[in-house]
């Protein structure tokens, strides 16, 4: 049995990140507690000043472990975890109808998720008593060392943004990649995942993705193959197949936008003749729609006393 997990966001934590936030935005303008002294909102200023524009270790000379720059690390952790929580939330509540701003929203929300991330280390080692400033000016030379042992990764990102900005396939689409069909859930700035009906998630590299077929850039059709006994009346069976698929498009208008076709007869079988039909519908519905023309193909060749054969041994006994 499968444990059903809540989409819904859970209100301790949006309580949690509102806190948070505010708190925040106190550290910025004290001046919002106006029912403190000045002295007591310039004890705030200086705290910011001290742990966040400054580079203080939290270690002092003498073993003992600073408790403000301990809070300090601890409001960052807070300040960063309330803001990929917003980044979060607003991904889930934002639902846009074109596919491709769908995909800029799923690549923005990513880059935003990394930046909280770079946030925090910069600023967790600034109150640590890193000088910054210095490690930054060594980038130059560090990043050449480590381009050689990232290009992979960069790969990936310069894939991901040719993806996004070419349009090759947007997040929505059904998608076949590598033999596994099923719909994009996520196009990063590293990776693309895709989700298929049963729930399970490819998760594949943007360098790795070679071939792609996009299917919902056209429609789909959902082929339906029913057979009939050599004895039966082929032509009553044709009317009866026409006359049910007239009926398709008012019975099921969300799957079928047009009507769907009988095309003939497809092969002639050891045992059957076997009658095809074929309806155009949109990627999303083709299965359903197959089903759909399976069950009332049958139901109406039933109440037509039509045969549908089914595979049969016959035993004959020899005597004895």
């Amino acid at each position: 049995m499968k444990r059903e997990v809540s989409k819904k966001f859970p209100v301790g934590k949006f309580i949690a990140v509102i806190v948070i936030l505010a708190v925040v935005a106190v550290m910025v303008n004290p001046s919002l507690l106006f029912f403190l002294t000045p002295a007591q909102q310039n004890v705030i200023v200086q705290f910011q000043a001290t742990y966040f524009n400054q580079n203080n270790p939290i270690q002092s000379s003498d073993g003992r472990f600073d408790l403000l720059g301990l809070t300090a690390l601890a409001l960052l952790a807070a300040e960063c975890w309330a803001v990929d929580m917003v980044v979060e939330l607003i991904a889930k509540k934002v639902k846009l109808k074109n596919r491709h701003a769908e995909t800029i929203k799923s690549l923005l929300c990513n880059c935003a998720k990394y930046a909280v991330v770079i946030y925090a280390i910069i600023f967790g080692l600034s109150i640590l008593g890193v000088n910054m400033m210095a490690v930054i000016a060594s980038l130059g030379v560090l990043g050449l060392i480590v381009g050689f042992g990232a290009q992979t990764l960069i790969e990936d990102v310069i894939t991901g943004l040719f993806i996004i900005f070419e349009g090759q396939f947007h997040v929505g689409d059904i998608v076949t990649l590598d033999n596994f069909r099923g719909t994009v859930t996520s196009i990063g700035i590293r990776t693309t995942q895709v989700t298929d009906a049963g729930g399970n998630i490819k998760i594949v590299n943007n360098s790795d993705i070679r071939t792609i077929t996009n299917l919902s850039e056209v429609e789909s059709a959902a082929v339906s193959i029913i057979s009939i006994s050599y004895s039966a009346s082929l032509e009553e069976a044709e009317t009866v197949v026409k006359a049910t698929l007239q009926k398709l498009p008012g019975e099921h208008p969300e799957v079928f936008q047009t009507m769907p076709a009988y095309v003939g007869v497809e092969e002639l079988g050891a045992s059957s003749v076997d009658l095809k039909v074929v309806a155009t519908v949109q990627e999303p519905n083709i299965y359903a729609a197959r089903r759909i023309m399976n069950r009332e193909l049958k139901l109406a060749l039933d109440a037509a006393d039509i045969e549908i054969p089914f595979p049969q041994i016959v035993v004959h006994q020899a005597g004895k």
